[in-house]
């Protein structure tokens, strides 16, 4: 007997094993036709795999969280096979799904371009008409060799010698008469899948991601669970073109970079100001949650690395210096410096000077720290990805007893400052230990039930981002939804009980006693350098007056306003406000162009009348309304409005 229980908790009870089809079928006519796999204890499987043991089961439809990956799977095979029929010869190697879609290496003399898409796509909906079953087979290496030397494919017998050097099966999925090597699982048959994709750019790529080995194509694609939806995203990417922050920032001014500093942020004065302002707020939330400032070198002895466990986990990554002339060679010996990619170790080594009490935990430390990471120069993309960036980190040194609290104070004050940002909704994802990790499982099992009080205690609903913690410790992952819907995750919290044991950090207990102090990393924006990409697109450069790069404009109507222009500009920057004069010699429906191009939120019309009466015109940004002020009540007015917001 198996006894199979449902999401409800009822009970199905079998005389024999059965696939996840016959259970669908069991529970109804309705469910067998939507049912496009089955989860079995947590492990999603194929609908025909059988089911020989008691377990948790729950039957997978277009409506459950796994069905966008299954489709956009079997999106990426359906595309692979489209591709070989239309343009024989060709090689494949891998098709994985993707955030929002997939993606197909081939291998080719010919160079894909996008006018070949219309072609493969009208393929595609042929073979979901022709409602071919996907059948999983499990062969010997010997014979997965042999068929694909044969059939011409080199990269995927190379693949299967290296799996069957491993002692693994051999998983092949066959879609018809064509075929693939692929661990699954899959959507029962070609028919199940909506033909709600789009093919949308090809680009280069090398075969398993190492540039010493061959080039690649590899066409991009989405897929949906319906038309609506991907009509939704391709109206999202649209609204993304235009809001993208590097060509907002250089119209607005704010930053550039360039091929000498690859990786690297000039910032002009406007982006500058922008930078110090969020700054100054996210400095003021944390001096009000009990938080002091250090800051930490930016050369360290590579000998710190190495005794945190970041040489070995991060050392490709790092940035090397050495002294150029032979006598400081000679005077350091053989140290190596790095420039550092984070600020932990630096921070446990303030942390250690001098004897630390109970009494004086937690102690909440906090640096606007400059970091340097090694990214391919092919990743950069504008503030996105850099090399060179500030994190808003922090870490928070305090017994196993402070753990709940302090994560719940930190989650209340992450909160605050996402709204005041104008972020009201983010999700939470709970990443557990890596495959690859410091610390043993004893600390780790301890480590990740701390942080499962703590969010638990929070109020959050997690999702589950199984392996990605950190190599010393779990985290939750803060994700931001913007203005057009796309997800940015920025803040972190995590759990460590291995750096201070590493770095022998202690404390002074009750009992007069050395104890270890549990360590919590957190950040709110993550990078400043990203974070402010994302409000550019966020906003699409209409920044609230507060955050805004310039807040007023000072614009004359005539030359008779010039001098009371100059009066009112500074008068407004006197009260704190960021300003530019504008009395070039230029129409004011020009200069409320221009300036409304570069996104300033409040512009002050001033002619001969304003200056006689000492008022001002004001316009707003995006509005033809004009609203006339004595100069004082407009003064006091933008002044309360650019208030930067308080805890």
């Amino acid at each position: 007997m198996v006894a199979l229980t449902l999401p409800d908790g009822s009970v199905r009870t079998f005389e024999r094993a059965v696939s996840g089809a016959e259970l669908a079928a069991a529970i109804g006519p309705g469910l067998a036709k939507a049912a496009l796999a089955v989860k079995v204890d947590g492990e999603l499987r194929d609908l025909a795999r059988a089911i020989g043991r008691d377990a948790k089961v729950e039957v997978v439809t277009a409506k459950s969280a796994e069905a966008l990956a299954l489709i956009r799977h079997d999106a990426a095979h359906v595309l692979a096979q489209a591709v070989q029929e239309l343009y024989p010869g060709t090689q494949i190697t891998f098709g994985p799904a993707t955030e929002d879609g997939f993606y197909y290496d081939f291998v080719r003399p010919e160079p894909f371009t996008p006018d070949d898409f219309p072609k493969i796509e009208q393929r595609m909906r042929e073979i979901v008409d022709r409602n071919l079953p996907l059948m999983r087979e499990e062969w010997s290496p010997s014979d997965a060799v042999e068929h694909f030397e044969a059939a011409g494919e080199t990269y995927k017998a190379e693949w299967v010698r290296e799996i069957g050097a491993r002692g693994e099966a051999i998983s092949i999925y066959r879609q018809g008469e064509w075929l693939d090597l692929c661990v699954g699982p899959h959507l029962p048959a070609t028919g199940k899948l909506p033909k709600a994709f789009k093919l949308m750019k090809v680009a280069g790529a090398y075969w398993r991601g190492d540039a010493k080995n061959a080039q690649l194509q590899r066409i991009y694609g989405t897929a949906w669970a319906t038309e609506a939806d991907l009509k939704a995203y391709l109206t999202r990417l649209e609204e993304a073109e235009k809001r993208d922050h590097r060509r907002i920032g250089r119209e607005m001014g704010l930053f550039h970079v360039q091929e000498e500093a690859v990786g690297s942020v000039f910032w002009h004065p406007k982006g500058w100001g922008l930078w110090r302002t969020l700054e100054n707020f996210v400095r003021g939330r944390l001096r009000a949650a009990g938080y002091v400032e250090v800051r930490t070198p930016q050369l360290v002895d590579r000998k710190l690395w190495e005794a945190s466990g970041h040489w070995e986990k991060f050392e490709q990554g790092m940035f090397l210096a050495a002294p150029r002339s032979a006598g400081a060679r000679a005077e350091e010996g053989e140290r190596v410096y790095a420039i550092k990619p984070m600020n932990c170790p630096c921070h446990v080594q303030i942390f250690n000077q001098g004897l630390v009490s109970y009494r004086q935990l937690p102690i909440r430390m906090a640096e606007f720290g400059s970091c340097h990471r090694y990214e391919p120069s092919g990743a950069m993309h504008g503030l996105m990805r850099v090399r060179a960036f500030t994190q808003d980190d922090a870490h928070i040194f305090c017994t196993e007893d402070q753990i709940v609290p302090e994560a719940v104070a930190f989650c209340a004050l992450l909160r605050g400052v996402y709204r005041a940002l104008g972020f009201d909704e983010f999700i939470v994802k709970f990443a557990d230990r890596p495959a690859v990790r410091a610390g043993t499982d004893e600390t780790w099992d301890k480590a990740e039930a701390a942080l499962r009080d703590a969010a638990k205690a929070a109020g959050l609903d997690l999702i589950h981002n199984p392996g990605e913690g950190a190599f010393y410790g779990p985290k939750l992952e803060f994700v931001l939804r913007d203005s057009i819907g796309r997800d940015w995750q920025c803040g972190t919290l995590q759990i460590d009980f291995v750096m201070p044991e590493r770095l022998d950090a202690a404390y002074v207990g009750e009992d007069n006693q050395k104890h270890r102090p549990a360590m919590l990393h957190r950040a709110m924006l993550g990078s400043f350098e990203r974070f402010i990409g994302i409000l550019i697109e966020h906003y699409a450069g209409h920044f609230p007056l507060w955050l805004a790069p310039v807040q007023v404009a000072v614009a004359t109507i005539t030359q008779d306003g010039d001098d009371y222009a100059a009066e009112v500009g500074q008068a407004l920057a006197d009260a704190g406000l960021r300003v530019v004069l504008d009395t070039a010699n230029e129409k004011i429906g020009y200069k409320v162009r221009e300036h409304s191009l570069a996104k300033v939120p409040v512009i002050l019309a001033i002619g001969k009348r304003e200056a006689e009466l000492r008022t001002v015109s004001v316009r707003r940004l995006g509005s033809n309304a004009q609203e006339t002020l004595a100069l004082q009540d407009a003064l006091a007015r933008l002044v309360a409005e650019a208030e930067i917001p308080g805890p």
